[in-house]
Protein backbone atom coordinates (compact mmCIF):
# COMPACT_ATOMS: atom_id res chain seq x y z
CA UNK A 1 0.00 0.00 0.00
CA UNK A 2 1.38 3.49 -0.71
CA UNK A 3 -0.15 6.94 -0.48
CA UNK A 4 1.08 9.83 -3.19
CA UNK A 5 1.33 13.30 -1.30
CA UNK A 6 1.63 16.64 -3.90
CA UNK A 7 3.24 19.10 -1.84
CA UNK A 8 3.37 23.02 -2.58
CA UNK A 9 5.32 25.56 -0.60
CA UNK A 10 2.35 27.21 0.81
CA UNK A 11 -0.09 24.34 0.77
CA UNK A 12 -0.36 20.77 1.06
CA UNK A 13 -2.63 18.70 -1.51
CA UNK A 14 -2.39 14.98 -0.60
CA UNK A 15 -3.99 11.79 -2.37
CA UNK A 16 -5.17 10.27 1.27
CA UNK A 17 -7.10 7.33 -0.15
CA UNK A 18 -4.31 4.07 -0.33
CA UNK A 19 -3.45 2.80 -3.81
CA UNK A 20 -1.52 0.13 -4.74
CA UNK A 21 1.97 2.06 -6.39
CA UNK A 22 3.97 5.22 -6.04
CA UNK A 23 3.47 8.29 -8.46
CA UNK A 24 4.63 7.17 -11.98
CA UNK A 25 5.17 8.35 -14.82
CA UNK A 26 1.28 8.66 -15.93
CA UNK A 27 0.18 9.79 -12.86
CA UNK A 28 2.96 12.09 -12.55
CA UNK A 29 1.87 13.97 -15.85
CA UNK A 30 -1.79 13.84 -14.90
CA UNK A 31 -1.30 15.63 -11.53
CA UNK A 32 1.60 18.06 -13.34
CA UNK A 33 -1.70 19.04 -15.56
CA UNK A 34 -4.15 19.61 -12.77
CA UNK A 35 -1.35 22.00 -11.13
CA UNK A 36 -0.86 23.68 -14.33
CA UNK A 37 -1.34 26.88 -13.04
CA UNK A 38 0.16 26.95 -9.61
CA UNK A 39 2.79 28.77 -8.98
CA UNK A 40 4.40 27.01 -6.11
CA UNK A 41 6.81 24.35 -7.01
CA UNK A 42 4.75 21.52 -6.68
CA UNK A 43 6.63 18.29 -4.99
CA UNK A 44 5.37 14.97 -5.45
CA UNK A 45 5.89 12.39 -2.78
CA UNK A 46 4.75 8.91 -2.32
CA UNK A 47 4.73 7.28 0.89
CA UNK A 48 5.25 3.51 1.56
CA UNK A 49 4.96 2.01 5.48
CA UNK A 50 8.09 0.32 5.16
CA UNK A 51 11.45 -0.07 3.07
CA UNK A 52 10.51 -3.46 2.01
CA UNK A 53 7.14 -2.49 0.57
CA UNK A 54 8.63 0.69 -1.50
CA UNK A 55 11.36 -2.11 -2.78
CA UNK A 56 8.13 -3.87 -4.60
CA UNK A 57 7.47 -0.78 -6.72
CA UNK A 58 10.97 0.85 -7.55
CA UNK A 59 10.68 0.31 -11.31
CA UNK A 60 7.61 2.27 -11.03
CA UNK A 61 8.47 4.98 -9.25
CA UNK A 62 8.62 8.24 -11.50
CA UNK A 63 11.84 10.56 -11.70
CA UNK A 64 12.26 13.74 -10.35
CA UNK A 65 9.71 12.79 -7.25
CA UNK A 66 10.36 11.87 -3.46
CA UNK A 67 9.47 8.96 -1.44
CA UNK A 68 9.41 8.80 2.32
CA UNK A 69 8.87 5.68 4.35
CA UNK A 70 7.39 5.23 7.71
CA UNK A 71 9.81 3.07 9.39
CA UNK A 72 12.48 5.77 8.60
CA UNK A 73 10.75 8.84 8.75
CA UNK A 74 13.64 11.63 8.97
CA UNK A 75 14.96 10.85 6.02
CA UNK A 76 13.35 11.18 1.91
CA UNK A 77 14.67 9.59 -1.26
CA UNK A 78 15.05 11.32 -3.76
CA UNK A 79 14.97 10.17 -7.63
CA UNK A 80 17.13 12.53 -9.90
CA UNK A 81 17.71 15.63 -9.95
CA UNK A 82 20.74 18.13 -10.55
CA UNK A 83 20.38 19.70 -7.30
CA UNK A 84 21.88 16.49 -6.16
CA UNK A 85 24.97 15.76 -8.31
CA UNK A 86 27.30 17.71 -6.22
CA UNK A 87 27.45 19.68 -2.97
CA UNK A 88 24.86 22.38 -2.70
CA UNK A 89 26.30 25.86 -2.76
CA UNK A 90 27.00 28.03 -0.09
CA UNK A 91 24.95 31.30 -0.11
CA UNK A 92 26.47 33.74 -1.88
CA UNK A 93 29.08 31.17 -3.59
CA UNK A 94 29.69 31.73 -6.90
CA UNK A 95 29.85 28.68 -9.16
Amino acid sequence: MAFQILAHADTLRRQVEPNHGPVDGNRHSELATLFEGATAGLVYVTAFPSRAVMGRYLGEIAWETEVWVADAPSHLIHFNGERFLGPDAEEGATT
